[in-house]
């Protein structure tokens, strides 16, 4: 069975932000050290000087059981440190999950910002759509999902919960209940795909995310990921766009070979988030 990872360090120059980086990932995937689900993102952040931890949380579990496994490791990371606050990057679900441990687990005061990638704050029309099918298609696909899952580390998979928890209704009692901390700096980015085509893994879901709820990056809505006092919407620089894929350096490599106006190298938008991290004192 493959490992979860813990820390990451660097013999750089010094750490170009105040306090140590918590990232977070998204649903359907683990903190394993191989494959690496940030891709080539950790190299470069830890190549400047970043000392970076895993949430290791759950790929499968209700953000609920997840906020409370990052709000464990949060005290963890502070207990080895002796840092006073983290900042957490989190991709996808990941951001709802480091939301809520701010929020609603009282973990507010060891948090210094919280950058999401891709996060679905607002649900997804398309889920409710979906979600009108018959629960014994739900119920198949969870047994599936949550055996399968649990064999790889997963304590508490719901597949069928966690669908359930990206519809709008959802995200609107979320919000609700877990509102932004006072002191915490909050910042959103966003993909968007061009066309069907800039990633073919996704194609089908850009699609039809586009035709319900408009610009997309293959699964969450530029509308929904927007959130906190920043957002940036992730263009590329080619008509390839930046899918959910791309987000997190998913093939390891430059999604344009050309430099220009928009992303070229996802690399550079993460090293630019700790550069700005660092400016703001966190």
């Amino acid at each position: 069975m493959s490992t979860s990872i813990g820390v990451t360090r660097s013999d750089g120059r010094g750490a170009p932000a105040r306090y140590p980086i918590l990232m977070l990932h998204g649903v359907g995937f683990r903190d394993l050290r191989w494959p690496l689900y940030w891709g080539r993102i950790p190299k470069v952040l830890t190549g400047m000087g970043a000392e970076l931890y895993y949430g290791n949380q759950d790929c499968w579990a209700r953000a609920e059981d997840n906020g409370k496994a990052v709000k464990a490791r949060i005290r963890q990371i502070l207990e080895e440190t002796g840092a006073e606050k983290v900042n957490i990057i989190a991709h996808s679900k990941g951001g709802l999950e480091a939301r809520m441990a701010a929020s609603s687990l009282g973990m507010g005061a060891c948090i210094a910002s919280i950058t999401t990638v891709g996060t679905p704050h607002r649900g997804s029309k398309t889920i409710d759509r979906l979600l009108k099918a018959p629960d014994s298609l739900f119920n198949i696909a969870s047994f599936a999902v949550d055996n399968w899952i649990g064999l790889i580390g997963d304590t508490k998979p719901d597949f069928y919960a966690v669908c359930r928890d990206f519809s709008t209704a959802y995200a609107e009692a979320f919000n609700r209940e877990n509102p932004d901390v006072p002191g915490i700096y909050y910042q959103s980015f966003a993909g968007v795909m061009r066309t069907p085509l800039s990633d073919l893994n996704l194609s089908t879901a850009n699609l039809i995310v586009g035709m319900i709820e408009g610009p997309n990056d293959g699964l969450v809505s530029v509308e929904s990921a927007k959130w906190g006092e920043s957002f940036t919407l992730l263009t590329g620089c080619s008509g390839r766009g930046v899918s959910h894929y791309d987000e997190i350096d998913f093939r390891r490599y430059p999604l344009s070979r050309k430099r220009g106006e928009g992303v070229s190298d996802i690399c550079d938008v993460y090293r630019e988030i700790v550069i700005g991290l660092a400016k703001r004192g966190f």
